[in-house]
């Protein structure tokens, strides 16, 4: 191996030697999706596991600085101080950043710190790491963990001597030195097209489709979008059928007459030049996608071959080049593969939800689901952007827009968002397609599978709760004839929510500890953030529900817990969670009958 590459189990990645973190670089950023998927990749992988590269600078003996990698690096240091793997406090530390370095050297003992002395970001991702370990039952395997570890390795990229750091921090930071996957697959697939004029088609769509962030229809100059698209916009036009239909898009314009091999094409020779629209046209950044462009690849290919199963393996980054490349066997499958790619976009974002970033909302964003229609003033046509289903506060277009919110933030990890790919699957089959009864079977079949009439405490799915509020959200809820939710209300919506809260506290500093049968009930459970749960810590419920409204209101089902607790005076009791958990329970088997 080069001199500059070294190997190294991450079992032994912080023994005898000390890493920074250079002042330029951010703070530790990484949340639940990316650590529990960390987890996950380390979890699940067979034999020996190449886990991405760190690119460092050596500053003097056994000291390194980070360049690039820094966020899976603190998550390791987090994880193998949970795992109790010994090596020094300082193994790890941040340039100029004591609240960090202090937090890191005394976990997991961060409470001998006051708030003011600590990281929240450092304490908020080790909590996530003791969560995801106590509520997937990997708490008792930690040792098979820990020898795991021996076989998952990271190579240690030492940039040569004399660099510009700051201007390779850059490079790495935009482009990366390793080429993409999904580079890897455009370049195969456009080798299997013929024609300089549909390879250019073909390279369009890949282009147009991988900026994620905007309207597909936004991505095409307007003089392929008035032709591909329907007059007003929102969809393909009646004449647009398969991938040779596009050919007369694009009549009297000059095209590529060269033919590039497979590796020039990996060089980027005869590629468009970008996903911007050529007559400047631009959305200035209002819209989030709630995947990338790899995982919609994966996600377009699970919608083709869907069955009634979810496989996670399918939309597993890990298996990208395998899963896809049936599509570029030949010609036809290549081209079917890439028209298929197109309607699937035009569906995905009229009928996938996004954040959207405007408004009241410009800074914290909202769940959005819209589709774009043209509309023309003095200037000229533009886009504008409607309730898909109705207007925007049509009650199903709230409906299906939260019901996919909650199905988002419960699959957080990409390779377990099936229900994207049941939505394309049903629109490419039938566009007058019911979603909402779709999803609502979807969910409804997730909850039942999750045995939670005889589960308890951690062992609760987190759809449990997300459906369940998703309902509350739907029908409302009163008690004691005192309406407590109301329906489809406007100043709701789903947060990212993680972690599971015992509203009776399990180590109460006042009165005396409950049973673990009345503890762990579901009738004294709600799913908040983590660091709501976190602020939450032991308080009891009425000083939770008089301090922190605004955790409170995160979750429905708290919300009502909360109403219940008040009407009882100010009183929380066994006998209240457990009637509440047999209503709640009620309300998740209303549905049951309707499923087919």
């Amino acid at each position: 191996m080069d001199k500059h590459l070294k190997m190294i189990p991450v079992s032994k990645i912080f023994s005898d030697v000390h890493y920074e973190v250079p002042i330029y670089q951010r703070n530790y950023a990484w949340g639940s999706d990316q650590i529990e998927q960390l987890i996950e990749d380390i979890k699940s992988s067979k034999d020996d596991y190449f886990l991405g590269n760190l690119i460092v600078n050596q500053k003097d003996n056994n000291l390194y600085e980070v360049i690039d990698g820094q966020q899976r690096l603190t998550t390791l240091f987090l994880l193998e101080r949970y795992l109790g793997i010994t090596f020094a406090n300082d193994a790890l530390r941040f340039e100029a950043r004591d609240k960090a370095n202090r937090t890191l050297a005394t976990l997991p003992n961060t409470n001998q710190l006051t708030d003011e002395l600590q990281s929240s970001e450092i304490k908020v991702g080790y909590k996530i790491i003791d969560d995801y370990f106590e509520k997937t039952g990997l708490k008792a395997e930690k040792e098979k963990i820990i020898k795991r570890l021996e076989k998952v390795n990271l190579i240690r990229v030492q940039v040569p001597a004399k660099i510009d750091l700051n201007h390779y921090f850059e490079i790495m930071n935009t482009r990366g030195e390793q080429l993409e996957l999904h580079e890897i697959a455009k370049a195969y697939i456009l080798a299997k097209i013929s024609s300089p004029e549909a390879k250019k088609i073909a390279s369009d769509i890949w282009e147009y489709c991988s900026n994620m962030d905007s309207y597909i229809q936004m991505n095409y100059p307007k003089k392929q979008r008035d032709k591909i698209f329907s007059n007003d916009w929102s969809s393909l036009s009646d004449r647009i059928v398969d991938f040779d239909s596009l050919i007369g898009c694009y009549q009297n314009e000059a095209v590529m007459e060269e033919r590039f091999t497979l590796e020039e094409i990996l060089q980027g020779k005869g590629m468009t030049s970008g996903a911007s629209p050529s007559n400047g046209e631009s959305e200035n950044e209002r819209f989030e996608s709630i995947i990338s462009f790899p995982n919609f690849l994966l996600q377009v290919n699970e919608a083709i071959t869907r069955s009634n199963a979810d496989d996670d393996a399918s939309l597993d980054d890990k298996n990208f080049l395998t899963s896809l490349q049936h599509n570029w066997a030949n010609e036809v499958s290549a081209k079917r593969f890439l028209f298929t790619m197109l309607k699937a976009r035009v569906f995905f974002d009229k009928f996938i939800l996004k954040r959207e970033y405007a408004r009241d909302y410009k800074e914290t964003g909202k769940w959005s689901l819209q589709r774009l229609e043209k509309y023309r003033d003095v200037k000229g046509d533009k886009p504008k952007y409607v309730g898909t289903f109705g207007g925007d506060e049509d009650n199903r277009n709230k409906q299906i827009r939260t019901l996919q919110s909650a199905l988002r933030i419960t699959y957080t990890s990409p390779k377990t968002m099936h229900w994207i790919s049941l939505v394309l699957s049903s629109y490419i089959n039938d566009e007058n397609a019911d979603i909402l009864d779709i999803l609502e079977n979807y969910a409804q079949s997730k909850v039942d599978e999750s045995g939670y009439e005889t589960t308890s405490g951690f062992g609760f799915e987190r759809i449990v709760f997300s459906y369940l509020d998703y309902l509350i959200y739907r029908d409302g809820y009163s008690f004691n004839e005192n309406e407590i939710i109301r329906p489809l209300a406007d100043d709701w919506q789903f947060q990212f929510r993680s972690s599971i809260e015992h509203f009776y506290p399990q180590h109460p500093t006042e009165l005396s500890s409950w049973d673990d049968e009345d503890l762990n009930c579901f009738g004294n459970l709600a799913l908040i953030t983590v660091s709501g749960n976190s602020t939450f810590n032991n308080a009891m419920p009425v000083g939770k529900a008089s301090t922190n409204p605004g955790i409170i209101a995160q979750s429905l089902k708290l919300k009502i817990m909360t109403a219940m607790m008040r009407q009882n005076d100010n009183i929380w009791d066994q006998k209240l969670a457990h009637k509440h958990q047999d209503e709640m329970f009620k309300i998740l088997e209303s549905k049951k009958g309707e499923l087919g």
